[in-house]
């Protein structure tokens, strides 16, 4: 490998790894902040986007009514499905290898 790309592409990959650690720093800065607000204005309850629990208790009572299945009278036949013999075929490839062996 010449010595330029070499010299170059360990530039990129230090500058890459020097600004990964400062825009992470940067980042953290910025989600501490936002994250005190957060906190002030009780953003992060967990309650706050759930709805009441009068509306959970009629969402749950209505999914646990049950749910009729229609019964299938249908007679269920065993699938067995068996393969012909080949024989004609079994008996082309048996003649080829023959042939095959005798010259």
């Amino acid at each position: 490998m010449l010595r330029l790309p070499q010299i170059i592409r360990n530039l990129f990959l230090r500058l890459e790894g020097l600004f990964g650690v400062l825009f992470q720093t940067i980042s953290n800065l910025v989600g501490n902040f936002f994250g005190f607000f957060a906190k002030l204005f009780g953003f992060t309850s967990s309650g706050y986007f759930l709805e009441s629990d009068q509306a959970q208790a009629i969402k749950q009572a209505s999914a646990k009514q049950p749910i009729e299945k229609a019964q299938d009278n249908t007679a269920k036949i065993p699938a067995t499905n068996r393969r012909r013999s080949n024989a004609k075929i079994d008996d082309y490839y048996l003649n080829m290898a023959r042939d095959v062996k005798k010259n």
